[in-house]
């Protein structure tokens, strides 16, 4: 198991480390010990009763022993650049070269815990932010990374351009974020030519953009209407290109000696009006788009913030269609919750006045029927000029359709030339960001055949928020938006239900209505060992309380998609979930699917107490009594995970691509 470790981390053959010679290959105990255990076999049956040959294989053992453990001390200190470094490429190469190196002897468990467990930097509550600095004082033994197949190549490649107002991970707020990074570099990697447009939004870090630079300055048309006249002006305008994980991006970003638009220290909730700023962006990208020549085959707008890109690009007075004769629309919903009302007169920062779309077959919002004034529905504007509507999974596009998912737009939605043109389409994860086996926020990696570092991140969490550190108490973790959406009742109710029945829960997240979770953190469970709630986001905390977790719990009262329960599954965290959206679609109950695949994990209905104890009551029983079950399970979960991955969705996408443009 040493040789393999240090095979990961030594140079290739030929080159040397920074600022020194060539090292030259270490021992190899594992493979040397098998013939000195052969020979000494041979010489005990030959001449057992000679005290000198017993002796002599004696010190052979010891010189063995003395050698690995010397080869331990090396491993620690033979990585030159320090654990904060190692990022997940990285982390994924050295897997790579290590699952082609030779194999190594066999490890039993308390082998693999051993190693694992030399050089992790363990935390205590006096710390603080613990998950801020490296979890490792040496290398991490990493594992293979899970096989994901072979990288898909499309036999036709179209050229997308996304408009977006969020792309992960620097101008995240939401799941949409982590959507549009995903989804574009899942299809960059099948062969396709795909740009991000983006607000250059004033907090976005620049040292984050590779290869900035300003490609282009224009006047972008806008217009203002005062006391019911409608007057065109014009706004200077900057487009930068660069790259974001690897993704080209094209960053709008208004001349601000003009203009607030985009300025604050959030991507969402600054001093300006966010109607106004993304109407100007939906134009600014169309104005950039043509200036520059492009043809996209498709332009592919996310959630209301860019909904006035297709309602512009079909109907405007400057026809865009003309300019890009090739070019479709296809727009996604990621929820239905935020439909982007607006008055007419704020539609005139497109340079366009509202009163074009103020008709209930285009834009109006049906609500504001009669009265003064009327109002217009970016998302309802979407749906009846794009090519074809998406949604994020295909049980919340069955929601919108036929229950009430979709609220008053579901006549929208009802209309024949839009639900001919609706479907959904399950989101995904990036399964290399998301991989236990060589994840670098991790204290410990670890596989479906080789689960033992899951133990240790569990136990390196409970150290360092300062609960109970014990293995057989089944650890509870809410990763969420804390809002009405995520059934914060249930999240309350669930903290009190799992410390009733022996158990710990971890709570990481914030939102307007996380009153009554702080009331229990700081009232009831006020330095309770078994309950700790941090109201706040870090991504390296999210990474380390998924892998130490044993349950997710995600009671939404709606859920579009969602993806912490499909990285909860990669992790082998058992979900418990209620069963709406994307919830329905991705997880199984483990009873009611007995002997199926799919299951994996627990389910229930209802929106009341009673409903989530049915679930939660389950899964904490199974993981209390039935170890070995959980055991499997886990593992099981683990490699299923691996089908919600970005290539699959990106795939569906493409065939998507490929229909509406052959319209």
């Amino acid at each position: 198991m040493w040789v393999s470790l240090l095979q990961r981390q030594r140079p290739r053959s030929g080159s040397s480390p920074a600022g020194g010679r060539a090292a030259a290959p270490p021992p190899a105990p594992a493979r040397r010990a098998a013939p000195v255990r052969a020979a000494a076999a041979a010489t005990a049956s030959a001449a057992a009763p000679k005290r000198a040959d017993a002796a002599e294989l004696a010190a052979e053992v010891e010189r063995l022993k003395a050698e690995n453990e010397a080869l331990r001390v090396a491993l620690a200190g033979y990585q030159k650049c320090p654990p904060a470094e190692v990022t997940v490429a990285t982390a994924a190469a050295a897997a790579a070269e290590v699952a082609a190196s030779p194999a190594a002897a066999p490890a039993t468990a308390a082998d693999i815990v051993t190693q694992l467990e030399a050089g992790i930097k363990w935390p205590s509550p006096q710390e603080g932010n613990f998950w801020e600095r490296p979890p490792r004082e040496a290398p991490m033994p990493l594992g293979p990374p899970t096989p994901a197949g072979g990288a898909t190549r499309d036999p036709r490649s179209f050229h997308v351009v996304h408009i977006t107002a969020e792309m992960a991970p620097h101008a995240k707020v939401g799941g949409l974020g982590d959507v549009v990074t995903g989804l574009a570099r899942a299809c960059l990697g099948r062969g396709h030519n795909v740009e991000i447009m983006l607000p250059y939004y004033e907090c976005l870090p620049q040292d984050a953009i590779e290869d900035l630079r300003l490609e282009r300055e224009f006047d972008c048309p806008k217009g203002t209407t005062f006391d019911g006249q409608f007057t065109l002006g014009s706004l200077r305008t900057q487009v930068y290109t660069g790259k974001i994980e690897g993704c080209p991006v094209l960053l709008v970003r208004p001349e601000w000696g003009q203009t607030n638009l985009f300025r604050g220290g959030r991507i969402y909730g600054g001093v300006y009006n966010e109607a106004e700023a993304y109407l100007y962006f939906s134009r600014a990208c169309l104005e950039y788009l043509r200036q520059s020549g492009r043809q996209p085959d498709v332009v592919h707008v996310h959630e209301w913030q860019a909904a006035a890109v297709p309602m512009l690009f079909w109907d405007a007075p400057v026809r865009f269609s003309d300019d890009m004769p090739r070019t479709k629309i296809v727009m996604t919903i990621h929820n239905m919750d935020s439909s982007g009302e607006c008055r007419q007169d704020e539609f005139g920062a497109t340079g366009v006045s509202g009163e074009l779309f103020s008709t209930i077959d285009k834009a109006l919002d049906e609500r504001t029927i009669g009265h003064n004034p009327e109002r217009l529905c970016l998302l309802k504007g979407g749906m009846v000029y794009s090519n074809a509507v998406t949604t994020v999974s295909p049980n919340y596009a069955a929601e919108t359709l036929h229950g009430g998912a979709a609220g008053w737009l579901k006549s929208t939605l009802a209309l024949p030339g839009v639900a001919v043109k609706y479907s959904g389409v399950l989101n995904g994860i990036d399964t290399t960001f998301w991989d236990p086996a060589i994840d670098p926020h991790l204290p410990a990696c670890y596989t479906p055949q080789q689960q033992e570092g899951k133990a240790l991140c569990k136990r390196f969490l409970q150290q360092g928020l300062g609960m109970t550190v014990d293995p057989k108490k089944p650890l509870v973790a809410v990763i969420s938006r804390l809002v009405p959406q995520k059934g914060i009742h249930l999240i309350e109710h669930a903290v009190q239900r799992t410390v009733e029945l022996g158990g710990q829960v971890v709570v990481l997240g914030t939102g307007h209505a996380d009153g009554g979770l702080r009331g229990l953190a700081g009232g009831a469970f006020r330095e309770h060992p078994d309950v700790q709630m941090r109201f706040m986001y870090s991504e390296e905390l999210a990474h380390q309380i998924y892998a130490a977790a044993d349950v997710l719990l995600v009671p939404s009262m709606f859920e579009p998609c969602g993806l912490t329960q499909m990285i909860a599954l990669r992790y082998g965290t058992v979900p418990v979930v209620r069963s709406t959206g994307g919830l329905a679609d991705t997880v199984k109950d483990v009873d009611t699917h007995q002997g199926s695949e799919e299951a994996n994990g627990y389910v229930f209905d209802g929106i009341d107490a009673n409903s989530l104890n049915s679930a939660l009551d389950r899964a904490l029983n199974a993981f209390k009594e039935r170890p070995e079950w959980w055991a499997q399970l886990r593992g099981r979960i683990m490699q299923d995970a691996m089908r919600f991955s970005w290539n699959t969705t990106a795939g569906s996408y493409v065939q998507l691509y490929q229909n509406v443009t052959s319209l």
